[in-house]
């Protein structure tokens, strides 16, 4: 039997090492767009960018990882997706050379939307780690892996406040162009194949699939709507957050902003336990309370100008509640079509792009006419529109 054959997929597959691999390869690849976040202000003072639209930088990275969804992860119902993973990650590698050294602010965001519409292989990804796990551990492994995103998404603020404040923010693209390179190697040589029977329809029936899937399940619809609400309020927070910390009175260091991505660790907690309770039915309770939760994180976070603690609270609901109901979401629309999973993935997944995108854009532009009191009321209202949503939608059709 040849070494490929002997690492075709299995479907309880996901044991010892193998989550974690994925998670790891899942964090490093999401950090590419959200490295950004924290170095607007530096960004957009090198190339000459208004602070009304500095806000551009992840709304572009964003529209791009939406487009990346649609066109890019249904292809691993259709193709190998060890390859898909491996190639996309090496092409991700040239785009981050080019944002490190780009001369000029086109240069910049073609760049940087090159590297959004590259990082879906996370949800390639994810897809794939559902596949190799068995039914009953579903959740858990979903959980897991998701994980490994949001560490990813917390880390990346950290790491790229303190590499800006030692060599500049390029050097954040140059060393994370040097991890995704590793990690690429290392996922060629570990990765099992992937010999599952995959659709034979065309290219484009594949990407019209997505949308028919979107028709046909409820499920698919409901959760998707709640991503983009939820991420609408992650967005919210994050984008335009770099803007008021960096200004008098607390002038903070990148150093310190980036360190605020460490508030919302218990997220990572959060969304594996979610995976968890949703494999024992329980994921519209886990959304409920977690979207309660989002609300209330809004209260403290616009407390900010009296203490930076009440700020960190409430981050840290915010960052826990949004990944919960994440994780409950990609658990619940995974189990409907074994065959299908990543045009499942793509098909909620674009629904978290648009959502992140709208954040971005609409709260810098606020922050811009009404500061950080705007900034705060578009977030407690998109939240309170989500957990509206969920109460009537919450009973079976």
């Amino acid at each position: 039997m040849s070494n490929t054959k002997s690492r075709a997929v299995q479907p309880s597959s996901m044991t010892g090492l193998l989550p974690w691999l994925f998670a790891v390869a899942c964090g490093l690849s999401v950090a590419n767009i959200y490295y950004a976040q924290p170095l607007l202000d530096s960004i957009a003072s090198e190339f000459g960018i208004l602070p009304a639209h500095v806000g551009a930088v992840i709304t572009v990275t964003q529209v791009c990882y939406a487009l990346g969804l649609a066109l890019l992860v249904p292809l691993g119902d259709l193709w190998d997706r060890r390859r898909l993973v491996t190639g996309q990650m090496g092409l991700s590698v040239l785009a981050l050379l080019i944002v490190a050294l780009a001369p000029n602010s086109m240069v910049f965001l073609a760049g940087i939307a090159v590297v959004g519409l590259l990082a879906v292989v996370t949800q390639t990804l994810v897809a794939f780690a559902a596949a190799l796990a068995s039914p009953s551990s579903r959740g858990r492994i979903v959980g897991q892996v998701t994980s490994g995103v949001v560490i990813g998404i917390l880390l990346a603020r950290t790491a790229a406040g303190l590499l800006t404040d030692l060599a500049g923010w390029r050097s954040v693209y140059l060393v994370s162009a040097l991890l995704l390179l590793i990690s690429s190697m290392l996922l060629r040589r570990m990765l099992p194949a992937d010999e599952k029977r995959h659709s034979r329809m065309p290219y484009s029936k594949l990407l019209l699939s997505v949308f028919t899937l979107f028709i046909q399940e409820r499920v698919l619809r409901i959760r998707a709507l709640l991503a983009l609400f939820i991420f609408t309020a992650f967005s919210t927070l994050w984008t335009p957050l770099v803007l008021p910390l960096s200004a008098p009175p607390f002038s903070l260091s990148h150093t310190a902003i980036g360190a605020f991505g460490l508030a919302g660790a218990a997220g990572a907690f959060g969304a594996a336990r979610a995976g968890r309770l949703a494999d024992r039915g329980l994921g519209q309770a886990v959304s409920g309370i977690a979207l309660l939760l989002l609300l209330c994180s809004w209260p403290l976070i616009h407390a900010m100008d009296h203490s930076l603690v009440l700020l960190l609270l409430g981050i840290l609901l915010l960052d826990l509640a949004v990944q919960a109901v994440h994780v409950t979401n990609q658990s619940m629309i995974l189990s409907v079509r074994p065959e299908a999973r990543s045009r499942l993935t793509a098909a909620y997944m674009i629904f978290y792009s648009i959502g992140s995108a709208a954040g971005s854009m609409i709260s810098t532009q606020l922050f811009a006419h009404y500061g950080w009191t705007g900034v705060c009321i578009l977030g407690a209202t998109v939240s309170a529109a989500a957990l509206i949503f969920w109460i009537i939608t919450r009973r079976p059709a």
